[in-house]
């Protein structure tokens, strides 16, 4: 039987991820937005997904299983490729903007993660708190930056895979119907869980390594307190 001391603990996590994810996931679809407004496309605009309002880009599969498997997806931000001048390479940057987008967000917190572990107090629970809220938006935006470049509809790499090899277009919308279902099974499933956890801790290490470069950190400094 678990100790109460478990739940309290989930619970606890919870309180942070909760934050974390709805920051992830707004800048994740506001890039998406904002790329294509830059190229010519009102859509994103009239569809008021240009603000940083997260309740307007939450997916509630996606983010359920963003906050439990820490992997995930958003709503998808619609488009209109007909305003692109160039609608293969329009496509393929408005896809990639969101993963981007979150990979910028997750070394930012890893560099305030840095700056508050080489400066802080350590005796400060205001500075231990910040210190975990900074670890997890790191592990959240990477991993949510690395699940949506998998090319399965209707996360990002689709999009990129689809102009890069137009067969695949009608495979996928002989599983359009099912797609959601298709992510949720697979993450429920544990089969993506090493081939995405190798790739998220390399990125996090890749960028950790990068901020301790920058802020002449001790290089014996361990990761973030959070593991993928």
């Amino acid at each position: 039987m678990l100790h109460s001391s478990y739940y309290l603990q989930q619970l606890r996590d919870i309180l942070y991820i909760a934050p974390v994810v709805l920051l992830a996931i707004m800048g994740h679809e506001f890039a998406h937005g904002w790329v294509s407004d830059r190229l010519g496309d009102p859509t994103p605009r009239m569809d008021g997904r240009l603000t940083l309002n997260p309740l307007k880009h939450l997916d509630p599969f996606g983010t359920l299983c963003l906050i439990f498997f820490k992997m995930g997806w958003a709503k998808p931000v619609r488009i209109n490729t007909r305003y692109y001048k160039n609608r293969k390479s329009g496509i393929i940057m408005v896809s990639l903007a969101g993963p981007f987008m979150n990979f910028i967000l997750a070394f930012l917190s890893l560099l305030l993660y840095g700056l508050l572990g080489k400066y802080g107090s350590a005796a400060s629970a205001s500075v231990s708190v910040f210190l975990r809220l900074f670890s997890y938006s790191a592990v959240m935006n990477i991993g949510l930056g690395v699940f949506n470049l998998i090319p399965i509809p209707p996360l990002d790499g689709s999009n990129v895979l689809a102009e890069l090899w137009p067969g695949v277009s009608a495979f996928y919308q002989r599983i359009r119907p099912y797609r959601t279902w298709i992510l949720v099974i697979l993450l429920a499933s544990g089969a993506l869980s090493r081939p995405l956890g190798t790739a998220n801790t390399h990125i996090l290490n890749s960028l950790w390594g990068i901020v301790k470069l920058l802020l002449n950190l001790n290089p014996y400094m361990p990761n973030t307190g959070v593991s993928i």
